[in-house]
């Protein structure tokens, strides 16, 4: 079975600001001292992992885990197990009050547990390239292009965040088994790619041939852009060929996480006969 990679252009990511106060709701006649300043978000750190899943494909994966916060009183056999399991590896094991883990949380689901990991380890293009000769296979590659939705597991560098508690939460730990590179500059990296036999496809609802049509078995990397603007100009500009993604009915275009699943299972089924 083909090997995937991912390739990121890393980032950071900003959250919003919800004020205090509906100035409509403020009652009349009555002098207030000023509203304290709103506080900037946290950066949601890369080494944390939240839920189940994530801290065992974590320790499953040979990962360090360095602490683990487990919820005081929580009886649960299954959460018990994963805690024997982490310590076992090294980790220290805290019993803290559920109300901890919440105020700790970014992904508001962490399931009873929340571990604080080793910084995950990226990887460079000729990693990823090594990996797949290894294997005797050709490299299938997504390039993520200034993708803002931190669900999207690659995000880019100037607008989004790296591999954090809710890119593991929301790949069930697979970004544990994963090579994920990221670059400073997209349109280098592409180059990069292209002057070693890797044919690069990018993806757009005007695209000039149907997925179902490029030839995926080749050396690929897939480019995927954001829901709002898809690809830059310039990435498009140094794509091999564009694809499209046929569709029926009003709707033209697909989330970003969904589109890179469509044509990445097509470049597997390809490649599988």
């Amino acid at each position: 079975m083909a090997c995937m990679y991912l390739y990121v252009y890393e980032g950071t990511f900003s959250g919003k600001d919800f004020g205090f106060m509906n100035e409509k709701r403020r009652p009349q006649g009555r002098n207030f001292p000023p509203r304290p300043a709103q506080a900037a978000p946290a950066e949601e750190p890369e080494g944390q992992l939240e839920g189940r899943n994530a801290l065992q494909e974590a320790l499953r994966s040979g990962r360090t885990i360095d602490k683990v916060f487990i919820a005081d009183g929580d009886t649960d056999r299954g959460l018990q197990r994963l805690a024997a399991e982490a310590k076992n590896a090294g980790a220290v094991v805290v019993s803290v009050d559920r109300r901890k883990l919440d105020a700790m949380s970014f992904t508001h689901a962490h399931q009873g547990v929340i571990a604080l990991a080793a910084a995950h380890a990226y990887f460079t293009v000729d990693d990823i390239l090594e990996e797949a000769a290894s294997r005797g296979e050709a490299p299938l590659t997504v390039i993520c292009d200034e993708l803002s939705d931190p669900h999207g597991v690659i995000i880019p560098k100037r607008r989004s965040v790296g591999l954090t508690a809710t890119v593991a939460k929301a790949s069930a730990g697979a970004v544990e088994y994963m090579k994920v590179a990221r670059v400073t500059n997209i349109n280098t990296a592409i180059a990069e790619l292209k002057g070693k036999g890797v044919w690069v496809f990018g993806t757009a609802a005007e695209g000039s041939i149907p997925m179902y049509k490029a030839d995926l078995t080749v050396p690929a990397a897939i480019v995927i852009g954001n829901e709002g603007e898809g690809l830059s100009q310039l990435v498009r500009k140094n794509c091999d060929v564009m694809v499209s993604i046929p569709m029926k009915g009003k709707i033209s275009s697909l989330n970003a996480s969904a589109a890179a699943s469509i044509l990445l299972y097509e470049a597997v089924r390809q490649r599988i006969g």
